[in-house]
């Protein structure tokens, strides 16, 4: 079965994303990790594919829910939660947490032994790039200045409560 090429990397860590300071707080540095950590699972996952490898790709997209299902109640019960309350970032948000439904829902019900539910996982990680992106070079450099230090405190809270 011939499988489609994953999307590239997209580089997180690109000199150029780092002018705000954003990425120098503890908890957007641990969004990004767990970023990081997911989309690197899900790049391992596309490739066992290629390799034929179903069982650990499988393996794989299961890693991507685990580190998901934390990571989004971390942003959605923190950060987003203290944003929200800003008429500005509302539909925003609204819409990046939609993304996070669409994606959980996704997941479970792939099979990897369908050509077409891989087409549908590659067109996915695509999704999730894009969705990071607007996270890390949109709604992360915007919290600098619109949360106040209780704000962050609250943030920060929700996300260790999510990653006990």
């Amino acid at each position: 079965m011939a499988l489609p090429t994953p999307p590239p990397p997209l580089p997180y860590n690109n000199p150029m994303c780092h002018y705000c300071g954003c990425r120098d707080i503890p908890l957007i540095k641990e969004f990004i990790a767990e970023h990081e950590r997911v989309t690197d699972a899900a790049g391992d996952a596309l490739r066992a594919l290629e390799r034929g490898e179903l069982g650990r790709a499988r393996e794989l997209v299961g890693v991507m829910a685990r580190e998901l299902e934390g990571h989004w109640r971390g942003e959605e019960d923190g950060l987003f939660a203290v944003m929200r309350a800003d008429p500005e970032y509302a539909d925003h948000i609204a819409a990046l947490v939609a993304e996070h439904r669409e994606l959980a829902a996704l997941l479970p019900s792939l099979d990897l032994a369908d050509a077409a539910d891989v087409r549908t996982l590659t067109e996915a990680v695509q999704e999730l790039h894009h969705h990071i992106a607007k996270e890390e070079d949109g709604l992360f450099p915007a919290s600098l200045t619109a949360l106040s230090g209780e704000e962050w405190n609250r943030a920060m809270t929700a996300w260790r409560e999510a990653h006990p």
